[in-house]
């Protein structure tokens, strides 16, 4: 049983006080000052003491609850709830109260319909060599505007909102995208802020991302990336077969196919673009390229050991301190 924050004794206090007054031959009145309590809670835990009970908090749950759901209850709501009703059907179909089918669904672990499917087991993998594949995809951010940061720092969306003089509102700060590159096997890492993320710029990141690698001798091989729009267009599959490079796409739905750049951009966004207050979006354009020099080549990374990215590609490693 956990303590009230403002309790004045605890399990062990407690029995030294039994042990005063039935043992050391203490006055109940004197034991009471000095642990600090009443008269009347001093002799409720020596009488406790003397009996051998327990000396820890009781529940203060009543014994009986006459119209508390019974257990047969409770299991049709979880067996119809297997067949994937609703919360709204199963109290329609029962009879019972839409809060008492909602509570006894959160009490039995079925409170959302997708906890009735099977976990899927995580399946993690790696690229047994730099550059065999690399990770592509795309996050959206809103504009900083001269009114201030976002709703994501402050809380409010006021600093985004203008307002004409007839009264209507309008958002004029827009977004800029973030385009990353992250390499399976040594989660060595290339990021840009483009102001779209169309066929075009994805094709320009993509061309300078390679060119990025291969500077580090790192030669990609193949490309994984989401179903958009901009890399299933045949100006994009155009490109990598120009590239010779091959394309491998996510199945639909699934993002945590291509995890390693979701966990990337999960990393880039608390770290980077989330981190601090920013003036301006090219300020918190400017601060990226240090952000992922620090990231390739000092940041520790769990699944590598908690050594840097670049420990894994030797043209980095020979430069990493």
């Amino acid at each position: 049983m956990k303590l009230h924050a403002n309790a004045r004794t605890c399990p062990k206090s407690r029995a030294l006080l039994g042990r005063r007054v039935l043992e050391q031959g203490w006055s109940l009145a004197a034991a009471a000052e000095a642990a600090g309590v009443s008269v009347v809670t001093a002799r409720k835990w020596v009488r406790r003491a003397a009996a051998g009970e327990s000396l820890e908090d009781r529940s203060s749950a009543p014994r009986r609850v006459p119209l508390r759901t019974s257990r047969g209850r409770v299991e049709a709501i979880a067996a119809l709830r297997r067949l994937r009703m609703t919360a709204a059907e199963i109290a329609e179909l029962l009879g019972m109260a839409l809060s008492t089918v909602s509570l006894w669904l959160k009490r039995i672990g079925l409170g959302k319909r997708s906890r009735l499917e099977p976990p899927e087991p995580p399946n993690r993998y790696e690229r047994a060599r730099p550059g065999e594949l690399v990770h592509v995809d795309i996050k959206q951010l809103g504009r900083i505007s001269a009114r201030g940061a976002g709703h994501r720092v402050v809380g409010h969306r006021r600093s985004q909102i203008s307002t004409h003089r007839d009264g209507k509102h309008y958002r004029p700060t827009g977004f800029e995208y973030v385009h990353v590159m992250v390499d399976d096997h040594s989660r060595v890492a290339y990021a840009e802020v483009l102001d779209a993320l169309n066929a075009q710029a994805a094709i320009g990141f993509l061309r300078r991302a390679l060119a990025w690698f291969a500077e580090r001798g790192v030669r990609v091989e193949r490309v994984m990336t989401d179903n958009g729009s901009a890399y299933v267009s045949y100006a994009h599959r155009q490109a990598l077969r120009e590239l010779h490079i091959r394309h491998l796409t996510t199945r639909p739905y699934r993002p945590r196919t291509n995890g390693k750049a979701e966990r990337f951009i999960q990393t880039l966004l608390n770290e980077w673009a989330y981190a601090r207050l920013y003036g301006s979006s090219p300020e918190r354009a400017r601060q990226l390229q240090p952000w992922l020099e620090r990231y390739n080549y000092r940041r520790p990374h769990g699944s590598l050991g908690h050594q840097p990215p670049a420990t894994r590609i030797n043209n980095l490693a020979r430069n990493y301190t």
